[in-house]
């Protein structure tokens, strides 16, 4: 006789619901997804403080953001191939780690060489845990790719909301090496949390060199990578000067528009989960409206009209991590981990490429420049997506 019927009536096979199970692992990879991600960005937070401090300009020190998206562009395609086989769980704690000993070295740093090298560590931790993260997170709850999808980009989503402010009122009170501390903790915390939540995730069998190449093969998913890259461009080539604009418009409220920009943010990503279901439309519909808001925004010539430009802006390229994420897996399943690390080379390479060049043009031809380069490039991925199809998921 079987005993399957049994199993319900014994209180020790009783547990936790599927629900309650299901929210530690994955707000263990949004809290250390957010720590990463709030460590990229603090150097914008402290920069006057820090370049005086290491002996360097502001422009020089501002490489040290740049520098960890270039650690971060090269990392994410090469790091499955350096570890095939290594449980994906033991990576990502082991990625945590070197971002606390990363924010350590720059906190200590003498110079700004040491403190350069600190940056490209963190790139690396970025890079590899983005990309293993949505994978382990599909491994710890199968059958919800877009809750875990939308919890890793919320990570990111707090991170940039509340990590920058926070992170520029701590460097007022405890100075800059103590925020890069703070950091560390931060990161420290999370790879416990991560250790703890998250089961054992075994490699995919093919793993490797072999399933990079297979993914790069993939002539639909290289385009979609190439819709990433011209959306996440547009979005930074006009970021980096969001202030710039706004205070032409109405200087006293540029906090709460800042806010208003993370609010919107927080919808978008939200939204993107909720409609996965849509995912062409989804991919297709987003940068359309990126562009939109980035030309609302540069033609804005009163504050009301500019905070829906700028909650505009929030919400659209918000959904765009989510979307993405999730419409190359749908593109190249079998190789999800692959096609993920294209998609955060992407991005990457975008934050380079865009911050520099909307800087240049800034400088040359004004901050309307900088907006109308964004708002091209995010009304062409919107385009590009259009013509896309992505399979059901």
């Amino acid at each position: 006789m079987s005993t399957r019927s049994s199993l319900p009536d014994s209180p020790k096979t009783a547990g936790p619901p599927a629900s309650a199970r299901r929210w530690p692992p994955l707000a263990a990879l949004a809290s250390g997804i957010g720590a990463l991600v709030a460590s990229e960005f603090l150097p914008a937070s402290v920069l006057p403080a820090m370049a005086a401090d290491v002996g360097v300009s502001e422009g020089v020190a501002g490489l040290a953001v740049a520098a960890t998206a270039i650690a971060g562009a090269v990392t994410a395609p090469s790091i499955a191939v350096l570890l095939p086989r290594t449980d994906r769980r033991t990576v990502l704690v082991g990625l945590l780690v070197a971002s606390v000993v990363a924010n350590l070295a720059v906190a200590v740093a003498p110079g700004f060489a040491v403190l350069l090298l600190g940056r490209l560590v963190l790139g690396v931790a970025i890079a590899g845990f983005w990309s293993f993260a949505f994978g382990a997170g599909t491994h710890a709850v199968p059958g919800r790719d877009h809750t875990v999808s939308t919890s890793i980009a919320l990570g990111v989503t707090v991170a940039t909301i509340a990590g920058i402010p926070l992170a520029s009122l701590a460097g007022d009170e405890i100075g800059w090496r103590g925020v890069f501390v703070g950091a560390a903790l931060l990161s420290a915390l999370a790879a416990v949390a991560v250790a703890v939540t998250l089961p054992p995730v075994p490699a995919h069998p093919s793993a490797g060199l072999a399933m990079l190449r297979k993914a790069l093969a993939n002539r639909r998913l290289m385009a979609g990578v190439l819709g990433v890259v011209l959306v996440a461009f547009g979005n930074f080539a006009a970021y980096p000067f969001i202030r710039v604009v706004i205070e032409k418009v109405d200087a006293g409220s540029t906090t709460w528009l800042l806010l208003a920009w993370g609010v919107g943010g927080l919808v978008g990503n939200l939204a993107a989960g909720r409609l996965a279901g849509r995912l062409r439309a989804v991919v297709t519909v987003a940068p359309l409206l990126l562009g939109v808001s980035l030309l609302i925004t540069v033609t804005a010539d009163a504050t009301a009209l500019l905070a829906v430009a700028v909650v505009l802006w929030g919400l659209a390229f918000n959904m765009v991590p989510v979307a993405t994420q999730l419409w190359v897996t749908r593109v190249e399943p079998e190789r999800a981990e692959s096609a993920v690390a294209l998609q955060v080379t992407a991005f990457q390479v975008a934050i380079t490429l865009g911050s520099a060049s909307g800087g240049v043009l800034l400088d040359a031809h004004g901050v309307t420049a900088a907006l109308l380069l964004g708002a091209a490039a995010a009304v062409a991925a919107g385009v590009l997506f259009a013509l896309l199809r992505v399979p059901r998921g």
